[in-house]
């Protein structure tokens, strides 16, 4: 399980249960597709130039590509030769680079790279297989498209298995249409007897990129540990918070750790985020047992060159996870934000404590009282349409990054929402799948200014 994919599970409960906020509205809803509804598995919406693209697995589990113009029209389906079993490791990402080529990959859990181009710009319809730098492909997992400091093409993935695997990182050129090693070594390394499970990178307002990763030393989940932390300004060189630099790849030995929570300790791959304060401070929230051996969220901050925890809840449930393949969430949260206000707030969802959001002391970082919560959707979207019982909303939010895209941002959102069951640990379900969902993408625009 990684952390995208369980975020995208946990952070239906937070929309549908926290208290409300300024909601925004439907402008518009339009039907996709029907899509697989047997277990979760991460989709993906991205808005580029005048054109909008929806990532997903269709009815019959194919991998399937939408677009449609931003002007308006009907939605134009691609579907690609691959196809999901049970396992909701297998997400599907996009991205579409400076000369507008789109590109593709997911469904993959220690298998073979799969990856496509399209041959001419925006046009889904030429999609193809293609091959990037062709070594460390054939055990790959948890694909994604981040974007570099000069906003170039960056794909990362693990290479090898939970418990042994490592970090690979390629650029892309757009001229030449190939892509090529960024590091000359893994970002990290377990060296054969662990691997890390990384958040981010995040960038700061100073554009400086932050990770935060957990080791774990086999495929069973209790076996996290060592939350730790790298900066870098160009995704090359990497630094401790210090400013010391670091020798890639970043191992257990070499990087610099922000809590040393022992294996058994309550630390979870995929529960942690990275936020910040009102000075800039890093903030890395994550969750580990506490003295009497309850799960407590906890946020570590940078303060005059050392990390200092602080434990923000004050739970009586102890989240007993172990084993492998996907896990349901029973707890999560979202970073440390600073609002318009200055003020600090933390969403949250607890299985038995409900779900919310907090406003924060700004020094202590302990709960002042609700807050808020910070997505603004409009209640209707999470409210289970699908008759079968133990189904749930999933979401998938825009890609887009770039500054048009940002500014079309402001006048109007986009997000894509279906109906699944939960995870079942990557095995199906007892009895027969759900029939298909419909997959939706709601148009919002803003609420209206208070007093308007």
């Amino acid at each position: 399980m990684n952390a995208m994919q369980w975020f995208v599970q946990a952070a239906v409960a937070w929309a549908a249960c926290a208290a409300p906020a300024a909601e925004w509205k439907v402008r518009e809803k339009l039907d996709v597709a029907p899509v697989w509804a047997g277990h979760p598995v991460g989709f993906s919406l991205l808005t580029a130039g005048d054109w909008q693209y929806a990532a997903f697995y269709d009815a019959e589990r194919r991998m399937t590509v939408a677009q449609r113009p931003l002007a308006g029209g009907p939605w134009r389906l691609q579907t690609l030769p691959s196809q999901v079993g049970w396992d909701s490791h297998n997400s599907v990402t996009m991205a579409v680079d400076e000369r507008g080529g789109l590109h593709v990959s997911g469904n993959m859990h220690c298998v073979p790279l799969v990856y496509f181009r399209s041959r001419r710009p925006y046009d889904a319809a030429s999609l193809e297989r293609a091959a990037m730098v062709g070594r460390e492909e054939d055990r790959v997992t948890y694909p994604a498209f981040v974007r570099g400091p000069r906003q170039e093409l960056i794909f990362t993935y693990r290479h090898g298995r939970s418990g042994n695997g490592e970090q690979v990182l390629n650029v892309y050129d757009p001229a030449a249409q190939t892509w090529r090693r960024l590091l000359d070594e893994p970002l990290f390394s377990g060296g054969g007897k662990m691997n890390a499970y990384f958040r981010g990178p995040v960038r700061d307002a100073a554009g400086v990129f932050h990770v935060c990763w957990v080791w774990r030393n086999t495929p069973d989940c209790a076996t996290n540990h060592d939350l730790s932390y790298a900066r870098s300004r160009d995704l090359v060189h990497w630094q401790t918070s210090a400013g010391q630099p670091l020798t890639l790849p970043l191992t257990l030995a070499t990087g610099e750790i922000v809590d040393p929570v022992p294996p058994g300790g309550g630390l979870l791959n995929g529960n942690t985020h990275i936020g910040f304060d009102g000075q800039g401070r890093v903030v890395i929230a994550y969750h580990k047992f506490d003295a009497a051996g309850k799960t407590q969220l906890f946020n570590a901050r940078l303060e005059d060159g050392r990390w200092k925890p602080y434990q923000t809840s004050d739970w009586d449930y102890r989240w007993a996870f172990s084993g492998g393949g996907t896990i349901r969430g029973e707890i999560g949260f979202g970073p440390v934000t600073v609002q318009p206000d200055g003020s600090l707030t933390q969403s949250y969802h607890h299985i038995t404590h409900g779900s919310g959001a907090w406003r924060l002391d700004a020094a202590t970082l302990r709960p002042l009282g609700p807050a808020p919560r910070g997505d603004g959707l409009p209640r209707e979207l999470g409210k289970v349409e699908s008759p079968v019982p133990g189904m749930s909303v999933r979401f998938a939010h825009d890609l887009a990054e770039t500054a048009t895209d940002a500014a079309k941002a402001a006048a109007a959102k986009y997000v894509l929402r279906w109906e699944t069951l939960p995870a079942n640990r990557d095995r199906p379900h007892p009895g027969d799948p759900p029939p298909p969902s419909m997959l939706r993408l709601y148009v919002l625009e803003p609420p209206a200014p208070a007093g308007g």
